[in-house]
């Protein structure tokens, strides 16, 4: 069925006119990687921080037309350290569109504190290490998160699915 959403990160950041233009041309199929410490952007890579707030650049893209925002906690991504639920809902609080949580996620227990947090606007994860490492089971977290699932929330349960079958997960 082809491409159903690209993730614009870095480029979005230090080309706003880049994200607006592909925003446009592509409405719906847009999502915006905001990878931050401490409530700052960092681009390329993690190895720039930048000044500009997390929240501030969320409103702005969303604004522009992106279909959601992808927020990767730097200070624990890849450390099993457990999500950093407050930052994630507080960034969700502040824009309409889906909020999808990166950096942390170590356990089930992370799946079940995003899981009831999804009313606040946090639809979907991204797992890497916690699935590299075997600790968490990607189909019991997935029939976990299809429990809790609202049917308003398809889009999310879908963009999950895709990321786990584009990493080889079953």
């Amino acid at each position: 069925d082809g491409v159903s959403f690209v993730v614009i990160g870095t480029a979005a950041v230090k080309n706003p006119c880049f994200l607006y233009d592909a925003c446009g041309a592509f409405a719906g199929h847009v999502i915006v990687a905001l990878d931050a410490k401490g409530g700052k952007v960092a681009t390329d890579g993690w190895s720039k921080l930048t000044g500009h707030d997390v929240t501030d650049l969320a409103k702005k893209f969303e604004d522009y037309g992106a279909e959601a925002i992808l927020y990767t906690d730097i200070g624990r991504d890849g450390m099993m350290s457990g999500v950093n639920l407050e930052a994630t809902v507080e960034l969700a609080r502040h824009v309409k569109i889906p909020v999808i949580a990166s950096g942390g996620i170590a356990s089930m227990k992370d799946i079940e504190q995003l899981c009831a947090v999804e009313f606040e606007g946090v639809e979907g994860a991204i797992l890497g290490r916690s699935l590299y490492e075997g600790a968490i089971d990607f189909k019991a977290a997935q029939e976990r998160a299809d429990a809790a699932r609202s049917p308003a929330y398809d889009r999310a349960w879908w963009f999950a699915r895709f990321v786990a079958d584009s990493c080889g997960v079953d």
